[in-house]
């Protein structure tokens, strides 16, 4: 991950309702949710959310797929991860973090 993939990826977590759905995607799992769901999980109204799913899916933090008449959507949990190690890459200047 470089320093511009990270930025899109901070600054898509950095807003309480694409948090909160991404840390809602996270505990559901590879199975995702369905938009619905997620709306209805959280509160957020349909129209607020669409445009909350969009900035993530561009961030590469969530990925949609269709299914039937649902979209549904999952964490990028590769992309979490290899975000979590960029963050962490030179944790404690080398030296083991107990």
């Amino acid at each position: 991950m470089d320093n511009k993939e990270a930025v899109a990826a901070l600054a898509a977590l950095a807003q309480e309702s694409r948090l909160a759905t991404f840390r809602l995607l996270v505990q559901a799992g590879p199975d995702g949710l369905a938009a619905s769901r997620i709306a209805e999980a959280l509160g957020v109204p349909p129209s607020s959310l669409s445009f909350h799913l969009k900035e993530l899916t561009h961030a590469n933090l969530i990925v949609p797929r269709q299914e039937g008449r649902f979209v549904i959507y999952a964490a990028r949990f590769d992309t979490m991860n290899t975000l979590l190690g960029f963050l962490t890459e030179n944790c404690c200047g080398g030296q083991s973090c107990c």
